[in-house]
């Protein structure tokens, strides 16, 4: 009796283990194309409110309302005209800001980084994240001798393989340390680079409305 009930624990822990372990991807329907994200499990805060939101349909008919090319694309702050009540009663309802779960340099802003909005220190020097807003970096290519730049003594040495990516793949590495990444792009890069092309006007906001139809998690 005994031994079964330890094998029945063990098999308990065993799944609790892979429940922990199970990574959540998250796929975008916009009016320019489709991307997929995953989300890290090591910032479970951000990765749970994400969620809550993609299952309420939080970010059906929400803009891209901050678009700057070779840097980055934010969404999640603005809401199609006709759904402008639908974002003041998202921002009523999540009026709270997410600790920050900064993980640099395990998670940086490389290109495809998935990460926090947040408003600037002076009025949040902890750095919690908005909770609603996000941002997929697009960013540039870097030298070597440049990211020498962004070794500060809060942040230390930047890792060989963290300077590899940004010289390779491209991303936003002044953001590091500074902003909460909780992601990344698996799948329709093609989609961002259609969404940072579009011509902007004021704010950088897209002249012509680029707008989420629908998130599902996979």
């Amino acid at each position: 009796m005994l031994r079964r009930l330890l094998l029945i624990t063990a098999l308990l822990l065993s799944l609790h283990g892979l429940a922990q372990e199970q990574e959540y991807q998250v796929e975008f329907k916009t009016n320019v194309g489709k991307f997929t994200v995953k989300l890290y499990n090591e910032t479970p805060l951000h990765r749970d409110n994400f969620l809550a939101l993609v299952r309420e349909g939080a970010y059906n008919n929400l803009l891209f309302h901050r678009v700057i090319k070779n840097f980055m694309v934010q969404a999640g702050g603005d809401a199609r005209e006709s759904y402008k009540k639908k974002i003041e009663a998202l921002k009523a309802k999540h009026s709270k800001m997410l600790p920050a779960e900064i993980k640099y340099p395990q998670l940086y802003h490389k290109r495809g980084a998935l990460a926090a909005a947040r408003i600037g220190d002076e009025e949040n020097p902890d750095r919690a994240s908005d909770p609603i807003e996000f941002y997929i970096v697009v960013g540039e290519f870097y030298l070597e001798k440049e990211l020498k730049a962004y070794e500060t003594k809060e942040r230390g040495e930047m890792p060989r393989e963290v300077k590899q990516t940004y010289m390779t793949e491209g991303g936003t590495p002044h953001l590091d340390n500074e902003y909460t990444v909780f992601g990344e792009l698996v799948d329709g890069y093609k989609t961002i680079e259609k969404i940072q092309n579009r011509e902007t006007g004021e704010n950088n906001r897209p002249l012509k409305e680029v707008y989420i139809i629908s998130a599902k998690i996979l």
